[in-house]
């Protein structure tokens, strides 16, 4: 085994927030002649990875996370792809981690597999892991995913899970989903909201509990240091309420990923205004869409 390197301090100074700086593969005209990479990879910091599958895998096009701690990293989603042959999540993953390595030594290091809710466009590459040697897949559903939070208990607790000094705080935020989570990494500023809160069609399954939710947030925020909110979806384009059509695969005119703390109390003062009695309301980067 090799000897372990100087831990790094993720409680230090956290380094400067920025842009995310990046032009994520959109899709093309033609999913037969796309030529993106299936899985389009991000460094934020070199702790820090963002990934978006391929639209011409699938046209959810979801975006997922993979942050390193001392101890062990963990990737929120695993996409909207079962196929390790056309959605090669595994092989991607396991290449970061070993780079990872590379520059940090470890004589053991952990693989956690979280969600932010068990939609099949974010669980899907799920059995991609299921034989990786040191790795956890906890399941997304609320029946595995609350036991281990401990919001069976506490659904208004807020979880800490550590990965070797990076420590990511998580909130059970139902609305989307009743088993939403929402996680916030004080490292990045990251707020890292699934499909609770992104550049698009906000699909809201239960009214009442995604304004808790969103109250929740904008509550939790105040106390803490957010960079960027963001989700795992684009569908909107850049004129002001207007978002793509359900099921494009071209999507060359996307506004960026990150949003900020703001669009929270723009989403709020909307639902305010709407009341009770949900109704579909475009908003500049997001359409409010009940569900039922």
């Amino acid at each position: 085994m090799g000897a372990r390197t100087s831990l790094v301090d993720f409680a230090a100074a956290p380094p400067p927030s920025r842009p995310l700086g990046v032009r994520w593969i959109h899709g093309s005209p033609s999913a037969k002649h796309n030529t993106d990479p299936d899985i389009q990879v991000h460094a934020y910091d070199e702790h820090t990875y963002v990934l978006r599958q391929n639209m011409a895998i699938d046209y959810e096009a979801p975006f997922l996370f993979l942050l390193f701690g001392n101890d062990r990293a963990v990737l929120i989603d695993t996409g909207a792809t079962a196929s390790a042959e056309y959605f090669p999540l595994r092989r991607v993953v396991d290449g970061l981690v070993a780079s990872w390595l590379d520059r940090n030594p470890r004589p053991a290091y952990h693989l956690l597999v979280l969600h932010t809710h068990p939609h099949g466009d974010h669980v899907a590459g799920d059995g991609q892991f299921a034989d990786r040697p040191d790795t956890t897949v906890v399941g997304a559903e609320a029946a595995t995913a609350w036991p281990y939070f401990g919001f069976d208990d506490d659904p208004a607790g807020v979880a800490r899970v550590d990965l070797g000094g990076r420590v990511l705080e998580c909130l059970a935020t139902p609305g989307h989903h009743e088993a939403a989570v929402t996680y916030h990494d004080p490292w990045t500023g990251f707020l890292l909201t699934g499909d609770t809160v992104y550049p698009g069609r906000l699909y809201v399954q239960d009214w009442q509990a995604f304004t808790r939710t969103v109250d929740r947030l904008i509550d939790f925020c105040r106390g803490r240091r957010v960079t960027h909110v963001l989700g795992c979806h684009i569908e909107m384009t850049r004129e002001p309420g207007v978002d793509y059509p359900i099921r494009t695969v071209h999507q060359p005119d996307e506004p960026p990923l990150e949003l900020t703390t703001g669009h929270l109390d723009e989403i709020r003062a909307a639902l305010e205004e709407i009341g009770d009695r949900p109704v579909r309301r475009a908003l500049p980067l997001f359409v409010l869409w009940p569900s039922s």
